[in-house]
């Protein structure tokens, strides 16, 4: 009967334990961030084509970024869908700024800013 109530303590324990353990390293874990870009409207279709070779995946590589949503088949469900939605994921804040400061996204962004009606902004992710 001893024995059996240690080995029930000792399992508790070690139960306690091991969540106490799994919800530090959740807690130390940073959720990724996400930056967002809505085009509303392209404008000037023939130079918004530009973007395509100077938005490669191979331009996020470098910081860490990874297209999530890169599209523009969208189907409304409540009011207006934009023409094109693209979703890019980095690890943290300061790889999505390092990739925003670069000579590749600037470059996307002048081609973006004439030939679209559009927004970009940054959010945290879960």
């Amino acid at each position: 009967m001893k024995a059996n109530r240690k080995l029930a303590i000792a399992l508790v324990a070690g139960i306690a334990a091991g969540g106490a353990i799994i919800q530090g390293l959740h807690a130390q874990a940073k959720p990724p961030v996400y930056v967002v870009v809505d085009i509303a409207d392209i404008t000037d279709t023939e130079g918004f084509k530009a973007i395509i070779p100077l938005s490669a995946p191979d331009t996020l590589a470098p910081f860490g970024g990874r297209y999530v949503i890169r599209t523009d088949k969208i189907t409304a469900l409540d009011g207006t869908p934009p023409k094109r939605f693209v979703v890019i994921a980095f690890d943290n804040v300061e790889q999505a700024q390092a990739w925003k400061a670069s000579e590749s996204a600037k470059k996307v962004d002048v081609i973006r800013d004439k030939t679209t009606k559009s927004s970009q902004f940054l959010v945290d992710g879960m």
